[in-house]
């Protein structure tokens, strides 16, 4: 035990990087590492049962991977005598107890969290160091600059400008290899009639829980029993080394396929071509330049083709890292913005699963079995249904930020308020991403399991999607008709005699009014 501690080193349940900058210069014989595991950050939103384990899981494993390095780790478990069950009271007792000369971290990946640390320095007198995070290829400053000037900040540029920088997938002349920066094009496809298996689809490496991690676990279980969500197939990786493992599986068997099929969906498949490292990513464990190395020298190597190789690559390198300078650029007004107005409830089938829809039925619990559902899912099937059912966009934030292992602020928010719900009124994405039952008939096999006809507005038979897309237009006429890439969608509106609109909007009203779900004789469906 250290005497007299200098430096008190803060590192959060999403900073979980041996590589961190806040450990520079750690001195086992003087400093100490500080965590700690409180209840508040599972119950400011009603986490699910697999996000709150991952955390866990894997702060305890870094703990003990710090302790192997002899250091100092002053750790607060959730269950400890006298926690006082939020991140500014372990603190400050961990201040009191220990009497650092200051505080280091690297800078938060939540607003909320930085002004927390940054208010309990000022309460507890010490100096708080915040140290840039370097896990990321570009700096909060480096989005700024970048940002600086522009009317509109679109990933596509941004992505240009990262590649060119970090010199990624360039030819020789430092030009995008293919000629092309973007091979969005060709990473649309849907599964034929054979669905996956026909592709030659291989289950993923699974990490079965260790003695820590099922310890954890059987904690969730009991403590947090009334959350959402099921542990009993529990694999994610929460150690560096699992999360190797994991990429390093994707890379061999999976990378081939996922440019073609990333956006595809089939039934009672959760993983499909996807990757399952965004959690790791997300808490640290992996660093997203051994991620990109690994899908570009698989293209180099013949392994994979390059619309496969970029279309992952842009994920990480553009999306990601695009999200992460937006959140910080507009933070904290931007999580309040509400750009289309919208006030509905989110459907409670959203924390159960029990829906008559077939496609938000797999989507929502897969969400909730393994905490984790690819982006198509999450953009164009749940996000897509609270868009055009016009819930409140900071209900439907709070609900992602709740259920998926890899939510972490920084990357949940502008993904769900921005891209998904509109609400920040077109500054990440050029248009609502309205669609009708359609495109989810057209990317999966959902709307044959299912009694709902895709293609029909109004009638029992009618998919709720295909009606609030017509009711989200009209609702909205006046706005979208400004938008030039709504053009098309708005001329259909006109062609809508007063008998449709009329129809259109009895049908939606009544889904409205009946939580979110369509009602049919006999009483209410999958409530």
């Amino acid at each position: 035990m250290i005497k007299s501690v200098r430096n008190l080193v803060v590192v959060l349940g999403d900073q979980l990087d041996a590589e961190a900058s806040a450990l520079d210069g750690f001195d086992a014989k003087q400093d100490a590492v500080w965590m700690a595991e409180v209840a508040e950050e599972s119950e400011h939103v009603w986490t699910s049962k697999p996000r709150i384990a991952v955390f866990l899981a894997a702060m305890r494993h870094f703990r003990d991977a710090q302790k192997k390095l002899g250091r100092q780790v002053n750790y607060v478990e959730l269950d400890d005598a006298g926690n006082t069950q939020t991140l500014a009271g372990e603190l400050a007792r961990a201040v009191a107890e220990l009497k650092p000369e200051r505080l280091i971290m690297t800078e938060a990946g939540e607003w909320r969290v930085q002004e927390a640390m940054t208010a309990l320095a000022k309460m507890v007198k010490r100096p708080l160091e915040v140290r840039d995070d370097r896990h990321f290829f570009q700096t909060r400053a480096d989005f700024a600059a970048h940002a600086e000037g522009r009317k509109m900040l679109r990933m596509e540029f941004f992505y240009r400008e990262v590649r060119r920088k970090h010199r990624v997938l360039l030819d020789k002349k430092g030009e995008p290899e293919g000629g092309e920066w973007n091979y969005d094009h060709d990473n649309r496809g849907a599964f034929k009639k054979g669905g996956p298996a026909a592709e030659k689809l291989k289950a993923p490496w699974l990490s079965q829980p260790d003695a820590t991690t099922r310890e954890v676990l059987a904690m969730v279980e009991k403590r947090f029993a009334s959350h959402p969500g099921e542990l009993k197939d529990f694999a994610w990786p929460v150690t560096p080394e699992a999360a190797r493992a994991t990429l390093a599986d994707f890379i061999e068997h999976r990378l081939p396929n996922f440019g073609q099929f990333q956006d595809a969906m089939w039934t009672e498949e959760p993983w499909l071509f996807h990757s399952r490292i965004s959690a790791a990513l997300n808490l640290k464990l992996l660093n997203p330049r051994e991620v990109v190395a690994a899908a570009e020298r698989a293209f180099r190597e013949g392994h994979v083709h390059l619309a496969s190789a970029e279309g992952f690559i842009r994920q990480i390198l553009g999306w990601r890292e695009y999200v992460r300078g937006i959140y910080w650029l507009k933070m904290p007004a931007y999580a309040g913005l509400n750009a289309l107005g919208a006030k509905e409830k989110l459907p409670d089938f959203y924390w159960t699963g029990k829906c008559e829809m077939n496609c938000l039925k797999q989507s929502i619990g897969q969400t909730l079995e393994h905490g984790y559902a690819h982006h198509i899912q999450r953009l164009m099937v749940t996000g897509l249904y609270a868009l055009l059912l016009g819930v409140e966009p900071q209900k439907v934030h709070g609900w992602y930020l709740a259920v998926y292992v890899d939510a972490v602020e920084w990357v949940e928010l502008p993904n769900v308020l921005g891209m998904s719900q509109y609400g920040d009124g077109g500054i990440m994405a050029s248009k609502p991403y309205a669609a009708t039952g359609k495109y989810i008939d057209r990317m999966s096999n959902y709307c044959a399991g299912c009694r709902f006809d895709p293609a029909k507005s109004v009638g029992e038979e009618a998919c709720p999607f295909t009606t609030l897309y017509w009711d989200f237009l009209l609702r909205h006429e006046p706005l979208l008709a400004k938008n030039q890439r709504m053009a098309l969608q708005v001329k259909n509106i006109a062609r809508l005699g007063e008998s449709e609109r009329a129809a259109i909007r009895a049908r939606a009203q009544e889904i409205q009014s009946n939580g979110g779900a369509p009602k049919v004789a006999g009483g209410l469906l999958g409530l």
